[in-house]
């Protein structure tokens, strides 16, 4: 009888533990702007969506689907078209949004052909396989969740036809 008392007064504090231990290694659920700020090898588009304004948009109902450069795409594109879009909101954002579909599409769901981008240009997209390309660029890692869509990382930065 006692081993069952303490056994049943064990059982809470036990559940309590395990629920804490689970909360800290499950990160909260994530908006699309969240999601990439909370990846690493995606700090410098992180800052480009906060200096153009994007953030909030990001955070909204969406859905969304960001085709997300990497830090080593960014490093990429020349100093002179970096201090070009720095200085310029405008091309800033329509870079951005070039990035960006209405909807949330898997790497699973991708279909050669045509996505239009909310910059309002056609995307390029193909599929072989698990291997994913939009424009010219790669994904190299598919499919990061977020509560309003998902984000696909690519190994390239596209720039929006000039209009």
């Amino acid at each position: 009888m006692t081993l069952i008392r303490r056994t049943w007064l064990l059982a809470p504090a036990a559940l309590a533990l395990a629920a804490m231990v689970g909360c800290a290694s499950t990160p909260a659920p994530a908006t699309v702007a969240e999601t990439a700020a909370r990846t690493p090898q995606l700090s410098t588009l992180t800052k480009l969506i906060a200096d153009a304004g994007l953030t909030d948009t990001l955070k909204g109902s969406g859905p969304f689907t960001v085709f997300a450069p990497s830090d080593e795409a960014f490093k990429a594109v020349p100093a002179k078209t970096m201090a070009e879009l720095a200085a310029n909101k405008e091309l800033l954002r329509s870079v951005l949004t070039y990035h960006v579909v209405a909807g949330k599409v898997m790497a699973a769901d991708v279909k050669t052909g045509n996505l239009k981008s909310v910059q309002g240009a056609n995307l390029g997209v193909a599929k072989a396989g698990d291997f994913v390309t939009v424009e010219d660029a790669v994904v190299t890692q598919a499919d990061v969740g977020a509560t309003n869509g998902v984000v696909h990382v690519i190994d390239k930065v596209m720039m929006p036809p000039r209009r």
